[in-house]
């Protein structure tokens, strides 16, 4: 071969091999990147979570600039429904019972005994009578006198969080006395005086429950006619007790824009915490600011409706898996309920995770909820997969065998509650045995050996509807077995409960 032959050929082969990757480079530019290996710089195009997203000479794009926008505030008003859950939850509550059991004005107590009417709180406890009404310490604190007896009382925070006690856990050690409650501006000093409670709450709205132990018929009358309260400096208001009213209602948080408005309604309600203030940073672009009105734009609309739900499945599935905690027995399916402390902040973290997931399950929180000890407070075990780590459905049978010698002062109680409105489930029954079992009552069936097999499902066995709760549909479900006053065979573990175990399948 001859060397300009030589030359030529090698001349084509530089020349096919640079036009190949000339011609690589446009098809790789042409191509998006996927989000983990993006430059971002020069011009790119970006495959992400959101879209594709485009960059020329390192600038976003107008329309990519728009989908951030969007994503942005998506994230935002997913996450600010997890950080929100505790004080709508709330809000929703004081809506709802002022509405249907008008208790709006100050010494007004709702009553629920009946049901129907424990069925409208988010896991209601069906086993003794709820005596329930919120204030708003706007105007002025309130001062209680508060009866001697055999109760237990408890102020909350909007946030939920216990500010004080009266009663048996109360100062006063069931012997009665005089407490005043203050809103966050006041000055606590200038209401101390002898032989007086003062409690300061963060939140001016609060939540005044009681429960009376003895819950005779005569002793009921007597706290009654003895409760006095109003603003202080002022005359005691008629105390009045809305009760016998047996009416449906529902504390769950709404999943529409109703839920945005309660937000910013607290936040113009409330003071701003401390730690809160990144929030309020977060909401201002969603239409959610203090000493502003809320009319969010048709974009805002879509994306708070959008980040609720998503927000609320991120809770759902953190209440299903809870990955912040471990079973409370190694090799059983059931949690203690309660991961976070008291204040609900340690000196690190806001447990944020941790809280909002009780309260997108449950309600309230005291000390001895949070921390009960040998012989006194209540346990809340809860569990949503059966003996196979399978989750709980409406269309099978279950049995729990409770072993006997449950270890408790008072009583154990085992209640149905709907996964989806996380109230008492409705299954068409009209009395509390259709929805919770409890050690006191005298129908439920026992094993000769002290042990109990309790089932829920869509079919009783034969000859044990007494120990039955029933299903529907597709209404997904869940239980807290309730121990009051445990004792220390609970806290050694060397009791504990069975997993459930499938009986039927359909």
């Amino acid at each position: 071969m001859s060397k300009s032959i030589f030359i030529l050929i090698l001349w084509a082969i530089v020349i096919t091999s640079c036009t190949e990757i000339k011609n690589s480079n446009i098809e790789s530019e042409g191509s998006a990147t996927p989000l983990v290996d993006a430059r971002l710089s020069g011009d790119e195009t970006i495959d992400s979570y959101y879209g594709t997203l485009e960059l020329e000479h390192n600038f976003l794009t107008d329309e990519s600039a728009e989908k951030l926008f969007d994503a942005l505030d998506f994230q935002r008003a997913s996450q600010a429904y997890i950080w929100s859950t505790p004080i709508v939850s709330f809000y929703t509550w004081i809506e709802e019972q002022n509405k249907n059991y008008d208790t709006g004005e100050l010494g007004e107590f709702a009553v629920f005994q009946t049901l129907k009417e424990k069925r409208g709180i988010v896991t209601a406890n069906l086993t003794t009578p709820y005596i329930i009404q919120f204030c708003n310490l706007a105007n002025g604190g309130i001062e209680i006198d508060y009866p001697a007896g055999q109760t237990a009382s408890a102020f909350l925070d909007l946030w939920q969080r216990p500010i004080g006690s009266m009663g048996l856990n109360g100062p006063d050690q069931g012997k009665g006395g005089t407490y005043i409650i203050i809103g966050p501006n006041e000055e606590l000093s200038k209401y101390e005086k002898k032989g007086v409670q003062v409690y300061q709450s963060a939140t001016n709205s609060i939540f005044i429950g009681m429960r009376l132990i003895d819950s005779s018929p005569e002793v009921v009358e007597k706290f009654k006619s003895a409760l006095k309260m109003g603003r202080v400096g002022e005359a005691k208001v008629l105390t009045v007790f809305k009760e016998n009213i047996d009416k449906e209602w529902s504390a769950t948080a709404p999943r529409d824009m109703n839920y945005w408005r309660m937000l910013h309604q607290i936040i113009n309600e409330e003071p701003v915490r401390e730690q809160d203030k990144v929030w309020m940073a977060m909401l201002e672009p969603l239409g959610i600011m203090k000493g502003k009105d809320f009319n969010p734009s048709e974009r805002q609309t879509k994306i708070l409706l959008e980040g609720l739900k998503m927000g609320e499945l991120m809770l759902r599935n953190l209440q299903t898996n809870p990955r912040f905690a471990e079973t409370y027995w190694e090799g059983k399916n059931w949690y203690k309920s309660f991961d976070f402390t008291v204040p609900q902040i340690t000196d690190y973290k806001v447990e944020l995770d941790e809280r909002s997931v009780w309260f997108y399950e449950a309600v309230t929180s005291t000390e001895s909820m949070v921390n009960p000890t040998a012989g006194k407070g209540q346990v809340y075990m809860t569990v949503k997969r059966d003996s196979k780590g399978e989750l709980f459905r409406a269309d099978k049978t279950y049995k729990l065998t409770v072993p006997k010698d449950v270890p408790v002062l008072q009583f154990w109680a085992l209640t149905l509650y709907s996964e989806n409105t996380r109230r008492p489930y409705d299954n068409g029954g009209t009395e509390v045995p259709s929805t919770s079992l409890d050690s006191k009552m005298k129908q439920l069936q026992y094993n000769e050996d002290g042990s109990i097999d309790l089932y829920i499902g869509n079919k009783a066995p034969k000859g044990l509807e007494s120990n039955f709760m029933k299903t529907v549909g597709k209404d997904g479900w869940f239980v807290y077995f309730r121990l009051y006053a445990p004792t220390e065979p609970f806290f050694n573990k060397s009791f504990q409960l069975n997993d459930f175990e499938v009986v039927e399948e359909q």
